[in-house]
């Protein structure tokens, strides 16, 4: 196969992964600048341009789209669905994701385990929010957030009223969940490729932080998961429509509660506290299922 990879820094451990695995399967892979890409959208004749040149004759794309770009990187990605290009995750799916408040919709649509989340507009309507996820402490997150930016732990009624205020006076959006005090600052993120788990491991914040993100300092092992913790990532990520994704997860005292899906996931981390080969499973993934024309939304939606 010929495989495109949309990513903007190609020294990352994952993108050097991929290319390697793709590249030990006799495949050949092309990491290309996502913000240099550029694009014709003339009739019937969908065009993606990158360096002066047409960008033709790819089999595969793999978005590895930073959430600083998200809609440029899901118009780039859309061009190559409407040419027939298969994508590892769809541009429509990477779209659920990436909202916050949509994601927790359809997960709560589907029945899948949550911490109380809360959304409002109005300001003046924090009271009720609060209450209704639990009371204080309560975790407040930036719809846009991520990798653990845009997320404060409010120990307190007072504390949680000056942030909610303070974010949307500013007209910034913002959801409210409960705080899952059982954790104790960890959680799980399993890897599902094709309605499968391959991997998953437990991760535990830095000293005082709430956060488990282990770019701000937390460590990885190795975990076995239950079966209900495994049947709630496959579901994730069916209701987000992700054949490829990270499912970050909390132990709760009445089952696993879902916090994020992730369409690109680093495999760094889990890589290396499980020792396995993911880059490998994801591109035999694609193996089997890159076909023309298989992108079940072809761009659109």
């Amino acid at each position: 196969m010929k495989i495109a990879m949309l990513a903007r820094n190609p020294n990352l451990y994952t993108h050097k992964r991929l290319k390697e695995a793709a590249e030990e399967r006799g495949h050949t892979l092309d990491i290309i600048n996502t913000l240099r890409c550029y694009m014709n959208i003339a009739s019937r004749r969908p065009e993606v341009y990158y360096n002066g040149e047409k960008l033709v004759g790819y089999d595969a794309v793999i978005p590895r789209i930073g959430a600083s770009i998200t809609f440029y990187g899901m118009a780039v990605l859309r061009q190559f669905e409407m040419q027939g290009v298969f994508p590892l995750n769809e541009s429509v799916a990477i779209g659920r994701s990436r909202d916050k408040l949509r994601s927790m919709q359809l997960l709560a649509r589907d029945g899948i385990g949550l911490p109380v989340t809360t959304f409002a507009h109005d300001p003046k309507q924090t009271e009720e929010v609060l209450e209704l996820a639990g009371g204080a402490p309560v975790v407040i997150k930036l719809l846009e957030g991520t990798q653990g930016i845009g997320v404060v732990l409010a120990d307190t009624k007072r504390s949680a009223k000056s942030v909610v205020e303070a974010f949307r006076g500013a007209g910034v959006n913002i959801l409210l969940q409960e705080f899952i005090k059982e954790a104790g600052g960890t959680d799980i993120r399993a890897i599902v490729v094709g309605g499968r788990v391959v991997a998953s491991m437990m991760r535990t914040g830095a000293q005082g932080d709430f956060r488990s993100n282990l770019h701000r300092g937390g460590s990885a092992e190795v975990i076995k998961l239950s079966p209900e913790e495994r049947s709630t990532a496959v579901r994730a990520a069916k209701a987000m429509g992700l054949n490829v994704c990270g499912v970050d997860m909390l132990r709760a005292n009445h089952g696993p509660v879902v916090m994020e899906v992730n369409s690109s996931p680093g495999l760094e981390g889990v890589e290396k506290a499980t020792g396995l080969d993911i880059a490998g499973k994801v591109i035999a993934y694609m193996e089997k299922h890159a076909k023309p024309n298989a992108t079940k939304t072809k761009g659109k939606g």
